[in-house]
């Protein structure tokens, strides 16, 4: 199979958060072990495309396991400049500034490698405050169920109000239910930490420079090959372009299930790292 010229395109948001599921922590907790997974991944999609990594292979040059770099015409990597604004924790009661974060400080590095790697384009969006602190999503039916227990808590203002003109003292008598209900209601409450609740933080332009690539590497005839590391379907009509014109058009989604429809649109599905649990591991770095 010979495709001279493969463009990559890495959703670098969506790559990340996957990485988690596909790679051990110890071999992506720095910066640098991060760009040698990219760098793998990348390998691998030139690889299998080309024939390249295949020894028995005898259509390929010698050399050419080590030489996959020669194949790409350039692989991009799409993310968005840290936030740096400041904002106060609901939770924690203190003020954070998310411009000297660890996940800044990390995607700072992180963007300062890409950059010095070769044929690899750094494109970079922005992330802006949309609104305000949210409660995380997993948390929010716990937190609807709650609604349930107030019945007890209405109890207890009715005892404070009758005994308004008293000493202050409030006796309760609560049922067994009743109680079991409150405790419930404590631990639920006990249990929310710093974790629990997000600033309202959207990434912005990401989507639209990874369109306008295609569009580009397309109508440019830059490439014959295009290889998309994304997880959603925002990219079908770039990737109906790119057919239309005879471009191979190759979908990564890291081994995330994909819509039975998105392989109308697609020429295939391949993945770069090894599946999640496969004790396999990745070749290595070359």
């Amino acid at each position: 199979m010979n495709k001279s010229r493969i463009a990559i395109l890495i959703d670098g948001g969506f790559f990340l958060k996957r990485l988690a599921h596909l790679v051990p922590e110890q071999k992506r907790d720095t910066p640098e072990k991060v760009v040698a997974c990219i760098r793998n991944m990348c390998r691998n999609h030139i690889q299998r495309l080309t024939g390249t990594g295949d020894p028995k292979n005898t259509n390929g040059h010698k050399g050419d396991q080590k030489n996959w770099i020669q194949h790409v015409y350039r692989i991009f990597f799409y993310d968005a400049h840290p936030y740096d604004g400041k904002a106060h924790h609901p939770l924690d009661n203190r003020q954070i500034d998310f411009g000297k974060s660890e996940v800044a400080r990390f995607r700072t590095t992180l963007f300062e490698l890409l950059r010095k790697e070769r044929k690899l384009a750094l494109r970079l969006g922005k992330v802006s405050r949309d609104h305000d602190w949210i409660i995380n999503p997993a948390l929010t039916k716990k937190l609807l169920r709650t609604r349930q227990h107030l019945d007890v808590l209405q109890s207890i203002e009715q005892a404070r109000q009758e005994n308004a003109n008293g000493d202050g003292s409030i006796t309760l008598h609560l049922s067994p239910s009743d109680a079991e209900n409150l405790v419930k209601l404590y631990d639920f409450w006990q249990a929310m930490d710093s974790k629990s609740v997000t600033l309202g933080l959207r990434q912005k332009g990401v989507d639209m420079r990874i369109g306008v690539d295609i569009a580009s590497i397309t109508l440019k005839r830059q490439a014959d090959t295009i290889v998309l590391v994304a997880g959603d379907s925002d990219f079908v009509p770039a990737s109906k372009l790119a057919r239309r014109e005879g471009l191979e058009f190759i979908l990564d989604p890291m081994w995330q299930q994909v819509n039975d429809d998105l392989f109308e649109h697609i020429d295939g599905l391949q993945s770069g790292l090894p599946r999640p649990n496969d004790k396999t591991s990745a070749a290595s770095d070359s």
